[in-house]
């Protein structure tokens, strides 16, 4: 599942929340959006939740194994109990969907961060962490 998130265009991941793997579309710290989210506790809960949008929201928690995701179902998100609920060509199909859904809704600031050169585009993330580091180094 983490390859096949890896493998969109502009995704960045982080550990947040526990043990829980995130995905972003767009690094956050130039204004990404986050899309999937793996519970990798593994204690009887959801294994993933993703945005679903408000079209395909209502069908899919009509299937056996696909909850409203706590916390993001007013956002219409999805959370999902079983690996085994879709198939690996659905699970593509799904995540490229919720991928594309939240690219949509991406500031322009940060679409036009995403067009720039993929050299000069690391170059400001690295800035903008950099930034955020210090900022929150001076509160403490």
């Amino acid at each position: 599942m983490r390859a096949m998130l890896l493998k969109l265009p502009h995704v960045a991941e982080t550990m947040q929340w526990g043990a829980n793997l995130v995905f972003w579309v767009a690094d956050k710290a130039i204004g990404g959006k986050m899309f999937a989210l793996v519970d990798l506790d593994d204690r009887g809960g959801p294994v993933i939740s993703y945005a679903a949008g408000p079209e395909r929201y209502a069908e899919l928690v009509e299937r056996d194994g696909v909850i409203p995701a706590p916390y993001l179902a007013r956002a219409y998100w999805v959370a999902v109990e079983r690996w085994d609920v879709f198939r690996a060509s659905e699970w593509q199909s799904e995540l490229e969907a919720a991928h594309a859904l939240i690219h949509a809704r991406l500031p322009k600031r940060t679409r036009d961060v995403l067009a720039m050169p993929a050299g000069e585009r690391r170059r400001l993330i690295a800035e903008r962490k950099a930034l955020l580091a210090r900022r929150a180094a001076a509160k403490r």
